[in-house]
């Protein structure tokens, strides 16, 4: 790439974040999440509606998952040379598309298709978005710009996605994924607004995806990613068949808010500390997360001692998605893109994983064994990272 190339990539800066444009990133963020995760709170209207059982209509965030999966590294592959914006749009055009349909659909077969289809555009989204917010800003701001544009997650798990089954209460579910058609556009406009272009990559610059794993450090921070995304769900998914057996069966919303405020705690401390002390937050949140599943483990009787280990969960999961993909991004230098494509693929296996085998352990072992499970996939992920001190996770940050 050359000099003038590389100049037209970064808009002059003064030295303060550009907010406007990572928010509005974050918002796509918080939409993708949404509209993710938006069907397990709607099942039984949705089910009703379609005319399927509540497990077939479980399916609805199974092919979201699935398309996220299949169409992170095709479509990003197939237009790496697009100006970065005109894919980000094209992402939340999908968004509107697809939840019009799925919100006017009453062929089950044809709302799966458009959960699948809507999976798609958020694997590319996903795989833009660290990218997108490290050229936004200077060097020294990386990793501040990620945690910030990647806050939707968070955010829309603790207040998002019960606010949107609270409102399909009030207009039904279909009326849900009409308002969510809207957020979409909302950012949309957002985006054009507040959101520069950047150029993509001249054909030959970009790096083939068999040499993505031959960069140093991005074989090891995908494999993080997978088994701390991996050892989450394995728990999160399966939290109210663990709390049900321990007496904690009606308290599961409140569980998962202490949760959602934790997390947003972490995000908070993930984007003030993150530029100087990636490694030491990766080593961090990992330890503190199997730490607190393992007190989860030990003291699932006591309710005062659930609750407790669960804001230390949400304490260590909340700015995880940052240092990952900093981690990550850090090490794939001009090779950003194709690489967070992997690693969304690496993420999104994780979820699948950690639902197939929670329900493994769960059916075979009982409630208890999903913490056990969670805490070995945990000491897994961290020896990567202690072992990542060179590229992914390194022991000095310049």
């Amino acid at each position: 790439m050359t000099q003038v190339q590389q100049a037209s990539e970064r808009p002059v800066r003064s030295g303060r974040l550009p907010l406007g444009g990572l928010l509005a990133l974050a918002a796509g963020g918080f939409v993708t999440i949404m509209l993710e995760t938006m069907p397990a709170g709607i099942l039984p209207a949705m089910s009703t509606s379609l005319g399927v059982s509540e497990a077939a209509a479980g399916q609805t965030v199974t092919v979201f998952a699935i398309g996220s999966i299949a169409g992170a590294i095709p479509l990003v592959s197939a237009t790496m040379r697009w100006p970065r914006r005109r894919l980000l749009l094209l992402a939340l055009v999908g968004y509107v598309v697809t939840s019009i349909v799925t919100g006017a659909s009453g062929i089950f077969v044809l709302t799966l298709a458009a959960r699948f289809v809507a999976g798609v555009f958020a694997g590319a989204l996903w795989a833009l978005t660290a990218g997108y917010a490290r050229r936004l800003v200077e060097p020294h701001q990386f990793g501040k710009a990620v945690t910030i544009a990647l806050a939707g997650t968070p955010v829309a798990l603790a207040i998002g996605t019960p606010a949107g089954t609270m409102l399909a209460a009030l207009i039904g579910w279909r009326g849900t994924f009409g308002v969510m058609a809207l957020l979409a556009a909302g950012v949309i406009v957002w985006v054009l607004a507040a959101v520069p272009d950047f150029p993509g990559q001249a054909k030959g610059e970009g790096t083939p995806l068999g040499r993505v794993f031959t960069i140093p450090g991005v074989l090891p921070g995908v494999a993080v990613i997978l088994f701390y995304v991996m050892a989450h769900n394995v728990l999160y998914t399966y939290i109210a068949s663990f709390l049900t057996p321990v007496g904690l069966g009606g308290n599961v919303s409140a569980v998962l808010l202490v949760f959602g405020v934790a997390s947003l705690a972490s995000i908070w401390i993930t984007g003030v500390f993150i530029d100087r002390h990636l490694r030491l937050l990766m080593i961090a949140s990992t330890a503190l997360f199997a730490l607190a599943v393992l007190a989860l483990g030990v003291f699932a009787e006591v309710p005062a001692a659930v609750f407790v280990s669960v804001a230390l969960w949400g304490l260590a999961f909340g700015g995880a998605a940052s240092l990952m993909q900093t981690g990550v991004s850090n090490a794939a230098g001009d090779a950003v893109d194709t690489v967070q494509s992997v690693a969304v693929t690496g993420w999104n296996l994780g979820i699948a994983g950690g639902g197939i085998l929670g329900g493994l352990l769960l059916g075979g072992f009982g409630a208890l064994a999903l913490a056990w499970g969670t805490v070995a996939l945990l000491l897994v992920a961290l020896a990567i990272v202690i072992g990542a001190r060179r590229h992914a996770f390194p022991a000095r940050q310049g």
